[in-house]
């Protein structure tokens, strides 16, 4: 299932916003990433945030919009306010 995904990490206090068709392997490559990649900066990024989406155009233009934001809050009301990611999906279908 396609998804965009934003990833949070403790240590660094840092977001990470991608999107996937698989999850679970995305997760492990960003645990497990070469020390020249961002994510390789911490050990501990768990999952965030999580939008399901239909098609790969759908989720590349969520994901650009999301980054596009550049905001803590946005991904903070993002998570508080579901119907935030409703729009995007409704927009971006």
């Amino acid at each position: 299932m396609l998804c965009v995904y934003i990833l949070h990490s403790t240590k660094l206090n840092r977001f990470y916003i991608g999107f996937t068709s698989d999850f679970e392997t995305r997760l492990e490559f960003h645990k497990q990433a070469a020390s020249h990649k961002f994510t390789a900066k911490a050990d501990d990024w768990v999952l965030y945030y999580q939008i399901n989406c239909e098609t790969i155009c759908q989720a590349r233009k969520i994901e650009k919009h999301i980054k596009s934001m550049k905001s803590k809050i946005y991904l903070h009301n993002l998570k508080k306010h579901t119907e935030i990611s409703e729009k995007l999906l409704e927009k971006y279908s």
